[in-house]
């Protein structure tokens, strides 16, 4: 398995008055929490590591947000727990900075990415007439690399990066042969890719897209785009794969020359982009009080006598509720059966909205 250092922005603390705070989550320390935390005892990555539990490097039908995992986390503990206890293993600390980079290694694992399908991606590869151009193995023309050579398969960074510079070569290529530019669904170049990884090995890298704003205006792009932040809401809930496809279909509709950014400049701008807008989830505030009341958060949270923490004096993410659990977890656990109360489980999008309704009882959105 081959997986590339992450560093990115994740702004794992939702907004509290106008303010957000953001944690630099890195998913190489994720890696090593991920051995250290003894999960690869029972937790596989992409096949690598034990097989008692799913295999955290492929899709078990669900969305790709931090609330999403944060929801699998919770519905699996009591089960996980059990198997600790078993195995003997002890549960290491997991603060909120390490359960940041635990969903940074998530990521770069392909988690969070929508699932491919490798037949569909070889009769898209042909249908968007890619094959034309670009071989497998092979050139077809001398400006075109085989699909082999393409290190953008496998970095999504460097794909958005390849597909905005090389946008005019191919419209004028398209032009020549009187073919109309094909536009892309999200999922149509997850499948291309997935089809195309067969002869390239994975890897993903992100920045913390600290520089990305100066990029963004230092390179013109506010002469089309009013903001970076209105550009970033229009990306809400993209994968990185989302975005390519996102600039793919505009190319069409840029100046002939845009300006050229290379893969490091790229990769500040789309991080800078894409992190923020990926770890808040959108949660509704009004569906989340709900569920609030009927998973019976209200019995101990509520109940200053229960020892439960108060839940308006921070702020949630799904790294945050993540955290809370390995903490707090067994303990509320015991307290739930007391009460002859059983664990809560979270379907769809309860716990993104119960992750709105939490922030919204301090004044966060």
């Amino acid at each position: 398995m081959r997986i590339s250092t992450i560093g990115f922005m994740a702004v794992l603390a939702m907004t509290t008055g106008t303010l957000h705070a953001a944690i630099a989550a890195d998913s190489a320390r994720g890696a090593e929490l991920f051995h250290t935390l003894q999960c690869i005892q029972c937790h596989s990555i992409n096949g690598e590591g034990g097989n008692l539990g799913p295999d955290l490097g492929r899709r078990l039908n669900r969305d790709f947000t931090p609330a999403s995992l944060a929801a699998t986390m919770w519905n699996h503990a009591p089960t996980m727990w059990a198997a600790m206890r078993v195995r003997g293993i002890q549960a290491g600390e997991l603060n909120e900075q390490a359960a940041a980079d635990l969903f940074a290694y998530f990521y770069s694992a392909g988690f969070f990415e929508m699932p491919g399908d490798a037949g569909r991606g070889k009769q898209l590869f042909s249908a968007r007439h890619c094959a034309e151009c670009h071989g497998l193995k092979e050139a077809k023309i001398p400006e075109a690399k085989p699909a082999s050579q393409w290190q953008s398969v496998s970095q999504p960074m460097m794909l958005v990066d390849e597909m905005w510079n090389h946008a005019a070569n191919m419209r004028q290529e398209f032009a020549k042969r009187k073919l109309k530019w094909p536009d892309l669904e999200t999922q149509d170049l997850t499948d291309i890719l997935v089809y195309l990884r067969n002869v390239t090995p994975a890897r993903i890298e992100i920045t913390s897209g600290a520089n990305g704003e100066v990029l963004f205006k230092s390179k013109g792009c506010e002469s089309c785009h009013s903001s970076m932040a209105a550009l970033s809401t229009r990306l809400k809930g993209q994968t990185l794969t989302g975005i390519a496809v996102a600039m793919w279909n505009h190319a069409p509709k840029m100046p002939s020359s845009p300006p050229q950014l290379d893969v490091d400049e790229m990769r500040e701008i789309a991080s800078s982009l894409w992190a923020e807008q990926f770890f808040r989830d959108a949660g509704s505030v009004k569906p989340g009080q709900h569920v609030y009341a009927a998973k019976h958060c209200a019995t101990c949270h509520d109940d200053p006598a229960s020892g439960a923490p108060k839940l308006t004096e921070r702020v949630f993410s799904g790294a945050v509720l993540v955290s809370a659990l390995w903490h707090h977890g067994p303990r509320m656990l015991d307290q739930m059966r007391a009460k002859k109360l059983t664990w809560p489980r979270f379907e769809g999008p309860e716990m993104a909205n119960l992750i709105a309704y939490l922030n919204s009882l301090h004044g966060g959105k």
